[in-house]
Formats: structure tokens, sequence, C-alpha cells
């Protein structure tokens, strides 16, 4: 199915609309690229299968900022015409939830501290206390 993505990027300079244009149409699954906006700062693309977030961020970090503005897909019918969905609101972005396993670790191993003097030679200026049978550290 065919969908229409309109991606709002940050382009100063025709360099940086011709780097634009040539990062999304080498991207599988475009058919037509073109820009749009009285600043020709929108790109409109037309494909098939691209995914619009990959797009964007791919756009961000080779361009500038970019956001996405709409989402359309176009549906054939059996008479050979193409109608216009709806419009899918691009306002609001996509959240990843990482599955309950990815951040967690298993525990650390229990730690043991031990509270002895250290070995004769080895602690210069260290005094034994009389109540030296505590740990301080417990």
């Amino acid at each position: 199915m065919k969908q229409k993505i309109v991606i709002k990027v940050e382009m100063p300079c025709d360099r940086c609309r011709s780097k634009a244009l040539s990062l999304v149409a080498a991207t599988g699954g475009v058919h037509s690229v073109a820009l749009a906006g009285d600043a020709r700062d929108q790109v409109v693309v037309v494909g098939d299968g691209v995914d619009p977030v990959r797009l964007a961020s791919a756009l961000r970090r080779k361009v500038g900022p970019a956001e996405i503005v709409q989402l359309a897909s176009q549906a054939k019918d059996e008479g050979g015409d193409k109608k216009d969905a709806a419009p899918v609101p691009a306002g609001v972005p996509a959240q990843y939830a990482p599955t309950a396993w990815y951040y967690q670790h298993p525990p650390p191993p229990p730690v043991s501290v031990v509270c002895e003097p250290p070995a004769a030679g080895y602690a210069y200026g260290y005094q034994a206390r009389a109540d030296d049978e505590s740990c301080s550290i417990m």
C-alpha cells in the first residue's frame, strides 16, 4: 500500500536540500520525492513500505532537525482509482516501550567485608584500638 509522508526539515541552503533529496531517494521503497512549502523546507515522499520514523531520524543525522508533519496512505480500488485516506496526525512522536528484561540485570553477588588489622609491617601508623573486636562498618 502506497503512503505519502511529509517531513519538515531545516534546510537553509541548496546543498542541504540536495543532500536531503538524495538521502530520501536512496531509501528502499521510495517511488517519488519532492520539495514543498513556501520556504522549500518540506520533503514529500511517496513510497511503498517506507518507515517514516527511520527516514526522519536519518534526515536528523545527516541534514538537520526534522519533524514528521503528515502521514497518509493511498488505497487502491478495483477500478484503478486512488483514494486518499484520512491523514494520520503526526504531532505525537512514537514512544519506545522496552521489554521487561531489557534493563534488568542479575543482582550483584553479596559483598563481604572483613575487619582485620593489616599484617605486621604494612600499616605505618596503624593504631589498634581496645574495642577493635567489632567492625566499624557494620
